[in-house]
């Protein structure tokens, strides 16, 4: 499971013209799931992703959460971010979990951090074409990846 984490100061994403999710300051994740990822690694993305300390303190130091602070979270499921771009210019998608059991992983993950750590979660539409539009604040980009790759 890979998750690219960017903290925001909002997003927005919209499908075939309608806005369908937007948040204000937080983070915006992409969910990429992998052939082979297990409940283990939703709980470990999942725990890493609302306790990591990436947003500023009084003092202007990365020190809380998103537990902490409680800020907004959108998590958008991303099957390229399984992409395989090591040869030729075409990248491959064999590691990417199938659409019909990724769609069941991503809600599961969706649903864990909402009843786990009780936060709202806004969402993408799982396996549309989504226009996503955020503003970075920092910029601050974090890559999270369940297990280790070459």
């Amino acid at each position: 499971m890979i998750a690219l984490l960017q903290r925001i100061k909002h997003s927005s994403i919209t499908v075939e013209g309608k806005l369908i999710a937007e948040t204000g300051d937080g983070l915006l994740l992409f969910l990429g799931l992998e052939e082979g990822d297990t409940n283990a690694d939703i709980e470990y993305i999942g725990e890493k992703v609302v306790n990591l300390r990436i947003f500023e303190d009084d003092q202007g130091k990365m020190n809380l959460s998103l537990l902490q602070t409680q800020k907004e979270i959108c998590i958008v499921s991303q099957f390229t971010l399984a992409a395989d771009t090591k040869k030729g210019r075409r990248p491959g998608f064999s590691n990417a979990m199938r659409p019909d059991k990724a769609e069941g992983f991503y809600e599961r993950f969706v649903e864990s951090i909402r009843e786990k750590y009780k936060l709202e979660v806004k969402t993408g539409s799982f396996g549309s074409n989504m226009q996503v539009s955020l503003l970075n604040d920092g910029p601050a980009t974090f890559l999270l990846k369940s297990k280790k790759k070459d």
